[in-house]
């Protein structure tokens, strides 16, 4: 992750089959030093299609992610390890600036800048708990290769570099003590082209042709810092680049492997295997989260496919039942039996029939200062929004929260989670536990979502929610309806309870957090008239009895 970068997937409306076909011998069998779990889901996509999303899951609808990593450390935004190598971009300029040319100070040597001073893992996941969350994701490594756990296989992990600390361990240790499930995300599948960048040089001004220090290598360390270790186990970038590697917007098209992207060799997909591997083996996470089209190093590489089959087989030794979450992007109608579907920075406009995820931010996923500073995050009342909506459509959110290099979040942050919470110490039973009603909505922005551009990025392009707007949900015999605003006239209509309709007929209507309301069931819709003054803010939950 992230960038709003279009990825047109070859994985997109294609069967695995044809995808095995195209690519036939070129996919790599990989091998993993670390056993892979018997059981009975096999490393095949028809194996796979046995899974079944656990009811946790299902009932949790609202998780917490920390998506920070030593790209935080200059606070200058997503993807600041790419957009550092990028001649003349905002985070190249930025770089220069505050630490030199990359061909003296890459980002081999921001990871050294990086000490995470002010983690506290115990008192975030503590708020994060307060604001609602039922789960909780963190970052293991991005696609700047960088392993935040004590890691075997990679050299350079958070132990010995950096914060040397292991933070995967720090996290996943706050989260038990919360009582929260805990999760990891997975990134480090892409560096092999992602990094190419950093095999460039200047093509202007004094260090014009001067190399970065993409190439460097283990001999080149003598005498600094780094002396002992080998850039290119983080870079990875010992191969011809891919084509197109010198357009700045290639990346999105390379994603999945394909349009002429360098293929990634045995030894790399070795590795990747192994390290996550040891991931799931040593912090037991019960969710895991693939940036990756279809699974990670598909079609070339049955890594994905493997990884996938120990996480599920693991899940069982350890629970007698299959327990993990696995998520993945742009996923065909056989894959989408396979894991679960995540949709990036947007939402799907119908109810799904299987569970599915929204991966979201409340800014940008690496912090940016600018942000707090220009006040640019997203409001509280955003977030529950989006949140209620996605819910109605049998979905779950997972909220990224970023933090700053040292650790922390700022105040703003704080607001906005504290913010999620005081609507959810109301409205939570219109959101847990529940299963969509017949209809997700009604209202002018029925239709909000706008159509989804490969892996998602359809968020806050539709019609923005109003108090017509309604959402709702269901949890045995009771209905919920979710006003996404506060109607005029202290009179709420909800047009899909006419008498006559589908519904059946309303026994009695309560506002959560105010009590019972008087209403008629007309050929119009449910007339509710409600309180003259608005109990809370953001939006507001009818339960109805008998409608359903």
């Amino acid at each position: 992750m992230k960038r709003r970068t279009l990825i047109k997937g070859m994985a997109t409306g294609l069967s695995s089959l044809y995808l095995s076909k195209a690519f036939g011998s070129s996919l790599l069998q990989t091998n993993s030093n670390a056993a892979i779990a018997s059981g009975p889901f096999k490393p095949s996509w028809d194996s796979l299609t046995q899974y079944q999303v656990p009811d946790w899951f299902r009932d949790a609808k609202f998780g917490m992610w920390a998506h920070w990593g030593p790209q935080c450390q200059p606070e200058r935004g997503d993807w600041y390890a790419r957009g550092m190598y990028q001649e003349g971009s905002d985070q190249y300029k930025y770089h220069v600036q505050k630490y030199g040319h990359p061909s003296k100070f890459g980002f081999k040597d921001v990871i050294n800048e990086w000490k995470a001073e002010n983690w506290n893992p115990d008192e975030l996941v503590g708020l994060y708990k307060k604001a609602g969350a039922k789960y909780f994701m963190a970052l293991a490594n991005h696609h700047d290769n960088f392993d935040l756990y004590d890691s075997k296989y990679q050299s350079w992990n958070s132990t010995k570099l950096g914060p040397k600390k292991d933070l995967i361990g720090g996290w996943a240790k706050a989260a038990k003590e919360h009582g929260l499930p805990f999760g990891v995300t997975v990134h480090a599948s892409h560096p092999w082209t992602w990094y190419e960048v950093a095999q460039r040089a200047d093509k202007t001004g004094p260090l014009a042709g001067v190399p970065y220090d993409g190439k460097l290598t283990k001999a080149d360390g003598a005498g600094k810092w780094w002396s002992g270790y080998d850039p290119q186990e983080l870079y990875a970038q010992n191969h011809p680049l891919s084509k197109d590697s010198l357009d700045n917007n290639s990346m999105g098209s390379h994603w999945d492997w394909g349009n002429g992207a360098s293929v990634p060799s045995k030894a790399y997909c070795d590795k990747f295997l192994n390290r996550t591997i040891e991931l799931i083996d040593k912090y037991g996470p019960e969710l895991i989260y693939f940036d990756d089209t279809a699974l990670p190093l598909w079609p070339v590489s049955d890594a994905g496919l493997k990884i996938a089959a120990h996480m599920y087989n693991t899940s069982i030794k350890k629970h007698g039942k299959l327990q993990a979450a696995l998520f993945a992007k742009v996923l065909n109608e056989q894959q989408r039996k396979c894991m679960i579907w995540d949709i990036e920075r947007g939402q799907s406009n119908q109810i799904e029939p299987l569970p599915w995820q929204t991966d979201t931010c409340i800014g940008g996923w690496h912090y940016d200062r600018r942000i707090f500073d220009n006040k640019g995050y997203k409001s509280a009342k955003t977030v529950v929004h989006t949140l209620v909506d996605i819910v109605s459509k049998n979905g779950n959110l997972l909220l990224n929260v970023p933090l700053r290099g040292d650790g922390s979040i700022d105040s703003e942050e704080r607001a906005v989670v504290e913010g999620i919470g005081a609507w959810m110490q109301v409205n939570s039973e219109a959101i847990y536990g529940t299963r969509p009603w017949t209809v997700f909505g009604e209202g002018p922005a029925t239709d909000s979502a706008a159509p989804i551009n490969a892996q998602g990025f359809n968020e806050g392009k539709g019609k923005p929610f109003g108090a017509e707007d309604i959402r709702f949900t269901v949890k045995g015999k009771t209905l919920y309806a979710t006003m996404l605003g506060w109607p005029t006239g202290n009179e709420a209509i909800v047009k899909k309870l006419a008498k006559g309709n589908e519904a059946g007929n309303v026994s009695s209507v309560s506002l959560l957090g105010n009590g019972k309301l008087s209403f008629e069931q007309t050929e119009a819709g449910l007339k509710v008239k409600l309180p003259e003054q608005a109990p809370g803010k953001d939006a507001f939950v009818l339960k109805i009895e008998g409608a359903v």
